[in-house]
């Protein structure tokens, strides 16, 4: 499993508006509560300037094809490498070299990861190309080849434990392995999550306490938790600087248990006012309250375990049908190992769609908490609410019109269309009208 997919079960993104410099936010005094507005609907909720619009169709659409081209590359040079023989090389050089199993899995690994990364290498050079190209990134071509050198090293130390697990469960539990690996790899996941905020995020971003820099965002942000009725204490509250490598907009939620808490980006300060800063922290403030990293964790559990199950099936027949001519016998052998891989890329793509739409419904939720959580707080939380997305969408230039298919395929969150039209239509406390986690 690759790091950015382990990290991705507990990244949540977030929006802001306009510039305001974070060590003068005031202390805000409650308002009164908003009366129903009118809305125009005979316009978009979300525009773009001429020039902008034509910026964000563009880059779209060449980040949607290097996705999928990316996808499908993936699965095709794991299909090349069995079919050409390399790796029935790679596992004759893992097993020459030491008749330790150990290090035959270290050194098949090894081999494997950097052929990959290399056949990978020229689509990553041309996704940075296009990030800064079109302003999302300012990162130095040799801070990102650091972050890449970091990360290998990171998967590698990771993919050597799982792998070294799944051929134990193999050897141990040749028919319910699937079973077994995938109890093993929910530890793993659990693991995960809960160091992430301590070991793997600080190794490419710095991050300091939000008190500190920031006193009087603290004060703001625990009106918000005050009227959610929970407590976060200020420690677990976090300012990254983000500006070094990226121009978005983000906000977050990670770890669990002791580890938890919410992450913003100094991005999001520098260009966020105070209203819209709480509404940002109304919506991480939902994930937390809504419990959606257990929730995510559970999710995620039930589709790997569905997803194990089937590629156990699916690689058997695949040994059985094709395993002659791939020189790979057994489900023991280490070739096994890109067969499964195989497998479950094609499954990991084809239930997208499932993992999508379930992000995206948490993310909905958190937006529906976010901007009731505001309510009293600032004078009209859908303006609120609807500015910050469009301010986020020009950011980060997005689609006005997106495909239905890119976005039931590839979308984690509502489009930014979707949430800028929700949030300004959105007012439960009209007569009528009952909000779904707060009390009239």
């Amino acid at each position: 499993m690759r790091l950015l997919r382990l990290r991705r079960i507990v990244l949540s993104l977030l929006f802001c508006l306009l510039t305001v410099t974070p060590a003068a936010l005031p202390a805000q005094t409650p308002v009164q509560t908003p009366t129903a507005h009118a809305v125009d609907k005979s316009t978009p909720a979300y525009t773009l300037p001429p020039e902008t619009l034509h910026k964000a169709i563009a880059y779209s659409r060449a980040r949607t094809t290097l996705g999928f081209v990316s996808t499908a590359w993936g699965i095709l040079q794991l299909l090349l490498l069995l079919t050409l023989g390399v790796v029935y090389r790679m596992r004759n050089v893992a097993v020459n070299l030491s008749r330790n199993r150990w290090s035959q899995a270290g050194i098949f690994l090894l081999e494997l990861l950097i052929v990959t990364g290399l056949f990978d290498l020229p689509l990553g050079l041309f996704g940075h190309h296009l990030a800064v190209a079109y302003g999302q990134s300012v990162q130095s071509w040799p801070s990102w080849f650091g972050d890449q050198a970091k990360t290998f090293l990171l998967t590698y130390g990771i993919a050597f434990m799982l792998v070294m697990a799944l051929f134990w469960t193999i050897r141990n539990f040749p028919r319910r392995w699937w079973l077994v690996f995938w109890a093993v790899s929910m530890v793993f996941v659990l693991a995960g999550v809960f160091i992430s905020p301590y070991v793997i995020d600080p190794l490419f971003n710095h991050f300091e306490s939000l008190g500190a820099s920031n006193p009087a965002l603290v004060d703001r942000l625990e009106q918000v938790v005050h009227r959610a009725g929970v407590t976060i204490p200020p420690q677990r509250m976090f300012l990254m600087q983000a500006s070094a490598k990226v121009t978005g907009l983000n906000a977050y939620v990670t770890g669990f248990g002791a580890s938890k808490r919410v992450v913003v980006w100094d991005t999001t300060l520098a260009k966020a006012t105070p209203d819209q800063i709480q509404y940002i922290f109304g919506h991480e403030l939902g994930h937390y309250v809504l419990n959606h990293i257990p929730l995510g964790i559970t999710f995620t559990a039930l589709v790997l375990l569905v997803s194990f199950y089937i590629g156990f099936r699916a690689v058997q027949w695949l040994i059985a049908r094709y395993g002659r001519t791939w020189r790979v016998p057994t489900q023991l052998d280490w070739g096994a190992l890109v067969i499964m891989l195989l497998v479950l890329s094609t499954i990991g793509f084809l239930t997208q769609p499932i993992t999508n739409a379930f992000s995206r419904w948490e993310e909905h939720q958190a937006d529906i908490f976010g901007q009731e959580a505001i309510h009293s707080l600032v004078p009209d939380p859908a303006a609120t609410a609807r500015t910050a997305f469009q301010v986020l969408g020009e950011t980060s230039l997005a689609d006005p019109d997106p495909s239905p298919l890119v976005v039931f395929w590839t979308y984690s969150h509502p489009s930014i269309p979707d949430r800028a039209a929700f949030a300004r239509d959105y007012n439960p406390w009209v007569p009528g009208q009952t909000p779904r986690y707060f009390k009239k």
